[in-house]
């Protein structure tokens, strides 16, 4: 079983371009516009093969992403120098970041992220984020809902099989998690297959304790969107944090 990611990578923004993008990147912009960031420095924490941090860099912010996955920051890199951007990007657990030459305007830590850490790690993780962000600045989190997680991911199993690659997702529901087994295959220039295994694990997080922790670390919560901004969504929540 391979480190989480290790085999994704390649794929992952492929995978899932079904999400948007461009309109998801839009919102966040918009977002942060409105709690008065208009440039300067920005952080994504789990940034993953780097897509809102080159989307970020494209309209002249300094970003720096972070991630746990050398494979997805090897794929960060690939595809920034490709597109001729040219965000920073450091390995480190979202746990552990520090900002390099001064505190942040704003950090990003969207697309599940905050779902990889357990319960008890959660006001940690924010202390942290507040400690590398400047007074007033602007903190935006999103986590996939208890009521995704716990009725539409847990115990289901989803698969897609494309030309280039096809994959199995097997998820197995718990009292504060979601462990998940994907298989994927990739063909190769002769036609043959690959395999890869990997697991991830989701922890479920109520909207009242990630609140709590927030402003425990000196946010001020200001909205809870669902995804887009749509409040008629409950299968994503998005968090808009401002540090006092």
């Amino acid at each position: 079983m391979n480190q989480a990611y290790a085999g994704l990578a390649d794929w992952f923004e492929y995978l899932n371009s079904d999400c948007d993008y461009d309109s998801w990147s839009q919102y966040l912009y918009e977002r942060l516009r409105s709690l008065g960031v208009a440039g300067g420095r920005g952080l994504e924490i789990g940034c993953g093969s780097g897509r809102f941090c080159r989307d970020f860099a494209r309209r002249g912010f300094d970003m720096t992403g972070y991630d746990v996955s050398p494979a997805m920051l090897a794929k960060a890199e690939q595809l920034s120098a490709k597109e001729g951007v040219f965000p920073h990007y450091i390995l480190s657990d979202a746990r552990k970041i520090k900002t390099l030459g001064g505190r942040a305007d704003f950090a990003l830590c969207v697309n599940d992220c905050v779902n990889y850490l357990p319960q008890a790690d959660i006001p940690r993780f924010f202390a942290r984020v507040a400690g590398c962000l400047k007074k007033g600045g602007t903190f935006l989190f999103d986590v996939s809902s208890a009521y995704k997680l716990r009725e539409v991911l847990g115990n289901n199993s989803f698969c897609e099989d494309r030309e280039e690659v096809a994959y199995m997702w097997f998820n197995t529901l718990h009292a504060d998690r979601v462990e998940m087994d994907f298989t994927l295959f990739v063909r190769g220039e002769d036609g043959r297959f690959s395999r890869e295994d990997e697991r991830h694990v989701q922890y479920i997080h109520e909207e009242d304790d990630l609140r709590r922790a927030a402003e425990g670390a000196g946010f001020s919560v200001r909205a809870v969107e669902g995804a887009l901004g749509d409040d008629a969504d409950t299968m994503r929540q998005n968090f808009l944090c401002v540090r006092e």
